[in-house]
């Protein structure tokens, strides 16, 4: 089997789906922020819609991703309940992101830069390990 083989195959290897995770976030994250910049700064919106908007199409790639290449088992047939799912855990996520960044950067006192990092780690596990098993599982 070639390496693009490989590359291309979905799997039920967590470390593989978590690498291919980081990378799919990675993207919708490049693109989040520059659909952010690009509506608030060239098209004049006013840039809480703009992250809203960024935000969704974020949450949009990083469910496509999740269902043709990170995850193997999908839970729920009706794709609409999916997607829903799906984007409640993420905003979930963005909820804890919020509520971690307080806390590191107020209550611990740790430059918000730092914060942010912990928070990352802690939220990108979340976000994995909440679609695997609620989404992204056989059916028993």
């Amino acid at each position: 089997m070639t390496l693009k083989t490989k590359i291309k195959k979905k799997t039920d290897n967590v470390f593989i789906q978590i690498i291919r995770y980081f990378i799919s976030g990675g993207i919708a994250a490049a693109v989040d922020f520059g659909l952010l910049y690009l509506l608030t700064e060239f098209f004049g919106l006013y840039y809480l819609w703009s992250a809203v908007i960024s935000f969704s199409v974020g949450l949009l790639i990083t469910y496509i991703f999740s269902i043709t290449w990170i995850f193997n088992q999908r839970r729920i047939s009706n794709r609409w309940i999916e997607l829903l799912i799906f984007s409640i855990i993420g905003v979930v996520g963005l909820l804890l992101t919020y509520l971690f960044m307080q806390y590191f950067t107020e209550v611990i006192k740790l430059h918000y830069m730092l914060s942010k990092v912990l928070t990352t780690i802690i939220v990108f596990f979340w976000n994995f390990l909440t679609k695997r098993f609620v989404l992204f599982t056989r059916k028993k």
